[in-house]
């Protein structure tokens, strides 16, 4: 009997060793590739020992060359081919330490503006630029005046930046890419109507506000949806608008 455990012992020892995985080396081959799929954004680096970020807003960041070179190296995300919006950009990103609070959220959206600036044109696309800002910017505007403030909507306004320039992206660069070519004005007028209503509806909540100051408040909410109105040229800007206002301000 114990002749047979000692037996099935170095049986099940030998099949043990055999069923262990073999190791195989990586070959130079390999390494190399690894090595080469690495990808090279030397030419976005700054010769500058210091280096400014002026935004349309009025907001400037400043870099020192070795930090501003580091974010080049660490964030290849910011020179892909085909970009993502900035959301997920900042959210898919695993290497976002020095972006980790609000504020620096603030400035990856900014740096992703700066960056895919150069990829659509900083001239280029100068005035549709400024416009979507106007617009995403008038939309933030309005619903802080609803909300009576709060830290989001300062953030939003940095943001916004990024927001507007993956827009640019989107944006049909010759007439070819237009399939929507008929008339909105019946989708601008319901759409310009659904935010006079909610400034209509909003008003009958509020409490902050009373009397003349109220009437001057609900003047301000008007003009603002009135320049809105104003911005939105065509099927473009109005689809950007609600995808805009659908997607960063729901409350309830």
């Amino acid at each position: 009997m114990k002749n047979t455990i000692y037996i099935l012992t170095i049986t099940i020892g030998l099949l043990s060793c055999n069923n262990h995985p073999k190791q195989v080396e990586e070959s130079p081959i390999a390494k190399t590739e690894i090595i080469n799929s690495k990808v090279d954004n030397s030419k976005y680096y700054t010769k500058k020992d210091t280096i400014l970020i002026i935004t349309e807003i009025g907001d400037t960041l400043k870099f020192a060359k070795a930090e501003f070179n580091n974010i080049v190296d660490k964030h290849t995300e910011f020179f892909k081919e085909y970009p993502v919006n900035p959301d997920q950009a900042y959210f898919n990103d695993n290497d976002k330490e020095e972006f980790g609070s609000e504020v620096g959220q603030d400035n990856y959206y900014v740096l992703y503006a700066y960056f895919l600036k150069q990829k659509n044109g900083v001239k280029e696309f100068a005035p549709q630029r400024q416009k979507l800002i106007d617009i995403y910017s008038n939309i933030n505007s309005l619903f802080e005046h609803f909300e009576y403030g709060g830290t989001y909507f300062g953030h939003q306004s940095s943001r916004i930046l990024g927001y507007a320039e993956y827009s640019i992206y989107l944006l049909p660069k010759t007439t070819n890419e237009v399939s929507k070519t008929y008339d909105i004005t019946k989708q601008k007028e319901l759409y310009i109507k659904s935010l006079r209503q909610l400034i209509e509806d909003e008003s009958k909540i509020d409490f902050n506000t009373l009397g003349q100051e109220k009437i001057e408040r609900t003047k301000k909410l008007i003009q603002i949806v009135d320049e809105l109105g104003n911005l939105i040229i065509d099927n473009f800007y109005l689809r950007r608008a609600q995808e805009f206002q659908y997607r960063h301000y729901e409350y309830y």
